[in-house]
């Protein structure tokens, strides 16, 4: 049962070739794993590290540019933006008009630069998406397939349940960061959210940061506002570091006919990482979806997939284009400016 839910995106019948910016980890991890497996070519690579993006053009037969300038220089290719927030405006102000473009999240580091990055690519008519991919994760694809189906009847309710140790230290950059929890880790939940639910009213969040680490932000607890049927409530701990018996990354998802539990298991015991999983209940008691790869690299995959496939016009809507993300960007925003502000006081005793 379950079998036939939708897991990959379909692939593009005619894909262009991709040239990457950036040569980071999450270009080896799982943009280039993701696709050699889904069948697509990378022309090249630019990043300032010369010898690292070198290494890797020899590694898996492709070119390393020698500037920001020749890798835009090549026609009829995707471009995949893999760079630090603050370099995508630079990079996109440079690339040809219309081009396809994939540009890894946050859009910006906040939601001004998010607006300017919005601005270019209206301007240069680029084919622009986001790369939120947990929408296009195996699991997540189910999820909608699952919701669009009807086997939950009406989403109720939505939690989201992250109690972790994750290794803050692998990333010494993050350090001088003023926002770091929700830019670059739950924003990924809210863009889920967001497109399972549609855009919140609002939000009421609190994030902080915890007395051993050095990063801005490891915690979060967040409620979206989606009026007086739906609950929707993110409760975000990285430091939770006594073993792993009590650890969770969990979604609860519920409907008025169904229900569904995902386990995100490459966040437990990273980068190692646990499988995924996807149970449903219709009805019938829990049974769960034989899943046919995983968030990393798979989602990587197919989020190409369906920016290759808008480019050459077999699909008509580009899904988690700039248009949209600028929305995330904008939940963002305004879960740091609750942050910020005052909690409801308590009432003062009566005199």
């Amino acid at each position: 049962m379950f079998d036939d839910l939708m897991q990959f995106w379909p692939r593009a019948s005619h894909p262009k070739p991709i040239v990457i910016f950036g040569a980071g980890s999450i270009v080896t991890d799982a943009h280039l794993p993701a696709y050699a497996k889904a069948g697509y070519a990378v022309a090249g690579i630019y990043d300032p590290d010369t010898e690292k993006a070198e290494a890797l053009a020899r590694a898996h037969g492709f070119t390393a540019f020698a500037s920001p300038e020749e890798a835009a220089r090549l026609g009829d290719v995707v471009f995949d933006l893999a760079t630090p927030p603050d370099a995508h405006a630079a990079i996109l102000e440079g690339l040809p008009a219309g081009a396809p473009v994939l540009i890894q999240k946050p859009m910006g580091s906040d939601l001004a630069g998010a607006s300017e990055i919005l601005q270019i690519c209206r301007a240069r008519q680029l084919k622009a998406a986001v790369n939120f991919q947990l929408r296009f994760a195996p699991m997540m694809l189910a999820l909608r397939d699952a919701i669009d189906r009807g086997l939950l009847g009406g989403v109720v309710d939505f939690d989201a349940w992250l109690a972790l140790n994750t290794p803050w230290g692998l990333w010494k950059f993050l350090e001088p960061l003023p926002r770091v929890e929700i830019s670059l880790h739950s924003i990924h939940y809210l863009d889920l959210v967001r497109s399972l639910l549609g855009d919140p009213l609002g939000v009421h969040a609190k994030t902080l940061g915890h007395p051993s680490s050095k990063i801005a932000q490891t915690r979060t607890a967040a409620i979206l506002d989606y009026g007086d049927e739906v609950r929707c409530a993110l409760s975000i701990n990285h430091n939770h570091a006594f073993g792993r018996k009590h650890q969770a990354c969990a979604f609860r998802i519920c409907g008025t006919e169904g229900a569904a539990y995902l386990q995100l298991g490459v966040n437990l015991d990273y980068p190692k990482g646990e499988p995924d999983i996807l149970e449903l209940n219709t009805g019938d008691g829990w049974q769960a979806v034989p899943l046919r790869g995983a968030w990393f690299p798979d989602a990587f995959g197919s989020r190409m997939s369906q920016l290759q496939r808008f480019a050459t016009g077999e699909d008509d809507v580009l899904i988690s284009s700039v248009e949209d993300a600028w929305t995330t960007m904008a939940l963002v925003e305004a879960a740091y400016e609750s942050s910020a502000a005052s909690a409801t006081p308590l009432a003062t005793k009566p005199v």
